[in-house]
C-alpha cells in the first residue's frame, strides 16, 4: 500500500508541475458556463454585432433548464474528451520510451501498482475538473433558465463522470500497447468513434452501451427517475473500466518482460 501511495503522490506531483491541476479544471469550468451564458445572452449578442437585416426575425425556442445542462455535457463529450485524450496520451508511453518506466519497475514496483496509481491520479484530476464544470453549468442554468435540484446535479455528475473515466481507461490501455504518444491518441479516438458508430447502428441491441449514458441521463433529468437502463449502463461501464485496467497490467507486464 505504501508503494502504491508513493507512485500516486509522484504522479500527482507531476500533474502539479505540469500545471494540469490548474488549467484542466479551468477549461472544464469554461465549457460548463459557455452554453448557459451564450444561450441566454444570444439576442443581445446578435444586437451587439449589428442585429438582424431589415425585415428578418429570429425566433428562439424556449429552452428548459434540462436542455441547457445537457448542452454542457455535449461540450464535455466533444472538447472535454479531446482534452482528456491529449492529456493522457503520454502518461505511460512517454515513460516507456524514455526508459523511466523501466527504472520504476525494477525497484521493484508491481505493474499493477504502477498502472493503477497513475490511473487513479488522472481519474482524480478528471473527476474534480468535470465536477467543477457541471457545478458551474448547474449554477448558471438554475439562475438564468430555471431551478434544477441538487439531486439532478448529483445524478448528472455521478453518472456522466463514468464516461470520462472510461475514456481515461481506454487511453491508459493504449499507452501499454505502443510507445508513441501520437499513436496512443489516434487509437483512443478511433476506439471511441467506432464504439459510437456501433452503438448508433445496433442501437436496438446495445441498450447498455456506455455511449448511451448521456441519453439516459437526459431521461433522468426530464422524469426525475433513474431508469433501469442507466443503472445497467453504469454497471457495464464500470466493468469495462476494470477489464481495461486488468488488460493494461497484463499487456505492460508481457511487453516489458519480453
Amino acid at each position: 500500500m505504501r508503494q502504491w501511495a508513493a507512485v500516486f503522490r509522484r504522479e500527482n506531483l507531476e500533474l502539479w508541475r505540469n500545471f494540469k491541476w490548474i488549467w484542466v479544471p479551468i477549461v472544464f469550468i469554461l465549457l460548463g458556463v459557455m452554453d448557459p451564458i451564450s444561450t441566454y445572452y444570444l439576442p443581445k449578442i446578435i444586437d451587439a454585432v449589428g442585429g438582424m437585416p431589415d425585415g428578418a426575425t429570429i425566433n428562439l425556442p424556449e429552452f428548459l433548464p434540462e436542455d441547457i445542462l445537457m448542452a454542457s455535457l455535449s461540450q464535455f463529450s466533444q472538447l472535454g474528451v479531446l482534452i482528456i485524450v491529449l492529456m493522457t496520451m503520454g502518461i505511460i508511453a512517454r515513460e516507456r520510451r524514455s526508459g523511466v518506466a523501466e527504472l520504476i519497475l525494477v525497484k521493484p514496483v508491481k505493474y499493477s501498482t504502477y498502472i493503477t496509481a497513475k490511473w487513479a491520479a488522472t481519474v482524480l484530476l478528471v473527476y474534480v475538473s468535470v465536477a467543477c464544470g457541471v457545478l458551474m453549468s448547474w449554477y448558471y442554468t438554475s439562475v438564468l433558465f430555471g431551478q434544477l435540484t441538487f439531486s439532478q446535479f448529483m445524478h448528472t455528475l455521478l453518472f456522466y463522470s463514468l464516461w470520462l473515466i472510461l475514456v481515461v481507461s481506454i487511453s491508459v490501455f493504449m499507452n501499454t500497447l505502443v510507445k508513441n504518444s501520437g499513436v496512443v491518441a489516434f487509437l483512443t479516438f478511433i476506439t471511441i468513434i467506432v464504439s459510437s458508430i456501433m452503438t448508433n447502428i445496433f442501437n436496438k441491441y446495445l441498450v447498455w452501451s456506455p455511449n448511451r449514458l448521456s441519453e439516459y441521463i437526459q431521461d433522468t433529468l426530464n422524469t426525475g427517475v433513474i431508469p433501469t437502463e442507466l443503472w445497467g449502463t453504469a454497471g457495464v461501464t464500470l466493468a469495462l473500466v476494470i477489464i481495461l485496467l486488468a488488460a493494461s497490467v497484463f499487456t505492460l507486464k508481457n511487453k516489458e518482460m519480453a
